[in-house]
C-alpha cells in the first residue's frame, strides 16, 4: 500500500491514511436532492469522490463506495421548517413526487455516466429507510439527546453538548449560533434554537408521510444520512466526503445524532470539497445561477460562448485542487478545453513512438512525482501539471529531438494509460478513439499485406524481421490457414 494522506476536516490536518480494516474502505458521500436538474456544481463533488475512490483502489485498497439519494425531507431553505423541496415541484409540474424523484434521479444517472463518475456501490434513497430512521430516533431519545413535541423529535443540541462537542466539525460555537439563529415560525416547539428535526409531524398539505411511534410524518434531512451511511458502512467508517456547504449543519448534525445514538464517532476522516462560484458567488439552485451539465454539454446558456464536452467539463474540475474554490468563466473552459486537447494529441503521438536503444531522458522520476501528488492529498492539478511535463517529452521524441528507450517507453505508456483513463477517469473523445482505432487495423492490415509478400516471394529474412519488430511492440501475429490476424499483448 502506498503512504497516502488525506486532509481531515476534523482535525484540520493532512492524516496519513489508515484504514480501519484494511484493505476494505468504507466511503460515504452526500447525493443530490433529486429536484431538478444536476447542475456544475454537483459535478465537482461528483468528479472528486471518483477520482478519490479511483486511486483508493489502484492503491490496492477494496472501496465500497456508498452515495445516497435524497428523496424526501430536505426542506426549502434547509430548515426544518417549509416546504419538501421534492413536493414543491410536483406541485408545480402536477406530478407524483416520485415521478418526480424518478425522472430527475435518472437524468443525474446520465450526467454522471457522461461525466465517466463509477456508478455507486450502493445507492440507497432516503424514503427506503424510513423503518431504519425510525429505529434510530429510538435510540436517541433512549440516551436522552432527543424530546418529543407535539408529535415531532428534536435534537437535544445543549444536552448533547454538555457530554460531547457540538460544532467540533465546523468550528462553532453554540453561543455564536444562538446570536445567528432566525427565528423561525413553528420554532417555538423546540427548546433552544439550535435544536434540529429528527422527525416531522405532517401538516395535511404534505404530500410525504409515514406512520411513527410520534405521528404521521417525514425524517429530517440531516438523520437519513446518518442512517443509511451507518446501515452500509457500519457504526463506524473510514471516509465521510460532501461540499464544503454540507459541513454545517447537515454534517455536524450527522455526527452528533450518530454519537448519540451508539456513542461512537461515525467517521475516521472527513472530506469536503469546496464550491465552484460565478462571479465570486457559490453556484446553486436556491441562489439561481446555475447552469445545468446538459446546458453545458450543448451550449444553450446565455453565459456560455459555446458546447463544452463531458470531458472538458471534468478536466476543468481536476485542474484545481478539491479543496480550494473554482470559480467559472468561459475563459477558464476554454483554457480546459485547450489543455484537454493537448492531453489527447500527447497521448495519440505517443502511441506511434519508436524505440531508441537508449533514453536521453529520464522518465520514472516524472512519474514518480504524478503519484507523490496524487499521495498528498489527491493533488490533481499538480499530477496535469506533471503529465505536460510528459507530453513535453513526447513531442521531441516524435521529433527526433529526445531518445526513448523500449524500457521507457513502455513505462510510460503504461503508466501515462493508467493515470489519464483508470485514475484521473479522463475518455478519449469519441472520433478520436473510432479514427485511432481504425487507422490501426488499416496500418495492421498494410504490414501483414507486406510481410504475406515477402513470404511469397521467400524472403523470409524480411517476414521475420516485421514479425520480431512487432512483437518488441507487443504485437504478436498468428498465422493460419484462413490468412494472418494480430492482437495486443
Amino acid at each position: 500500500m502506498r503512504d497516502l494522506y488525506i486532509k481531515n476536516t476534523l482535525t484540520r490536518k493532512k492524516e496519513l491514511f489508515k484504514p480501519l480494516n484494511a484493505p476494505l474502505v468504507g466511503m460515504y458521500v452526500c447525493g443530490p436532492t433529486v429536484y431538478g436538474d444536476a447542475h456544475l456544481g454537483h459535478a465537482r463533488p461528483g468528479i472528486v469522490f471518483d477520482v478519490m475512490r479511483r486511486y483508493l483502489s489502484y492503491s490496492g485498497y477494496k472501496v465500497r463506495f456508498v452515495r445516497n439519494i435524497t428523496d424526501v425531507g430536505h426542506l426549502v431553505g434547509d430548515g426544518d421548517q417549509g416546504e419538501d423541496k421534492i413536493q414543491k415541484k410536483a406541485k408545480l409540474e402536477k406530478l407524483e413526487p416520485m415521478e418526480v424523484v424518478q425522472h430527475y434521479t435518472l437524468r443525474y444517472h446520465q450526467n454522471m455516466d457522461a461525466l465517466n463518475c463509477l456508478p455507486p456501490s450502493i445507492e440507497p434513497c432516503a424514503s427506503g429507510h424510513i423503518t431504519e430512521q425510525i429505529q434510530m430516533i429510538e435510540k436517541i431519545l433512549q440516551a436522552g439527546y432527543a424530546y418529543e413535541v407535539n408529535g415531532s423529535v428534536y435534537f437535544d443540541v445543549p444536552k448533547y453538548n454538555t457530554h460531547h462537542h457540538y460544532g467540533k466539525l465546523s468550528g462553532r460555537k453554540i453561543e455564536d449560533l444562538l446570536e445567528q439563529t432566525r427565528s423561525l415560525e413553528g420554532g417555538d416547539e423546540k427548546r433552544h434554537p439550535t435544536d434540529f428535526a429528527l422527525w416531522k409531524k405532517a401538516a395535511k398539505e404534505h404530500l410525504m408521510h409515514w406512520p411513527s411511534p410520534w405521528s404521521e410524518g417525514f425524517p429530517g434531512w440531516h438523520l437519513e444520512c446518518s442512517v443509511m451511511s451507518t446501515k452500509y458502512l457500519g457504526e463506524h467508517f473510514d471516509i465521510h466526503g460532501g461540499g464544503m456547504d454540507l459541513l454545517f449543519p447537515h454534517h455536524e448534525c450527522e455526527i452528533a445524532q450518530s454519537v448519540g445514538a451508539s456513542g461512537k464517532e461515525p467517521v475516521k476522516y472527513w472530506v469536503h470539497n469546496n464550491m465552484i462560484t460565478i462571479n465570486g458567488q457559490k453556484m446553486g439552485k436556491s441562489l439561481g445561477n446555475f447552469i445545468t451539465l446538459d446546458e453545458l454539454f450543448e451550449g444553450n446558456h446565455k453565459l456560455l460562448e459555446q458546447a463544452y464536452s463531458p470531458m472538458t467539463i471534468r478536466f476543468f474540475i481536476l485542474g484545481a485542487h478539491y479543496s480550494s474554490t473554482l470559480d467559472f468563466s468561459n475563459e477558464a473552459l476554454l483554457a480546459a478545453q485547450k489543455g484537454f486537447e493537448r492531453l489527447v494529441n500527447g497521448y495519440s503521438v505517443l502511441q506511434n513512438l519508436k524505440a531508441s536503444e537508449n533514453s536521453s531522458v529520464e522518465i520514472k522520476p516524472i512519474l514518480d512525482k504524478c503519484f507523490a501528488a496524487l499521495d498528498d492529498d489527491f493533488n490533481t492539478p499538480i499530477c496535469i501539471a506533471e503529465l505536460f511535463g510528459l507530453v513535453k517529452i513526447i513531442q521531441n521524441a516524435s521529433r527526433n529531438n529526445a531518445q526513448l528507450s523500449l524500457a521507457d517507453l513502455k513505462l510510460l505508456k503504461h503508466n501515462f494509460d493508467v493515470i489519464l483513463f483508470e485514475i484521473l477517469g479522463l475518455e478519449l473523445p469519441k472520433d478520436s478513439k473510432d479514427k485511432s482505432a481504425s487507422n490501426q487495423d488499416d496500418l495492421m492490415q498494410l504490414i501483414i499485406e507486406l510481410r504475406k509478400n515477402a513470404k511469397e516471394n521467400k524472403d523470409y529474412a524480411t517476414s521475420d524481421l516485421i514479425r520480431d519488430k512487432l512483437s518488441e511492440l507487443s504485437i504478436q501475429l498468428k498465422d493460419s490457414r484462413d490468412g494472418t490476424t494480430w492482437e495486443k499483448t
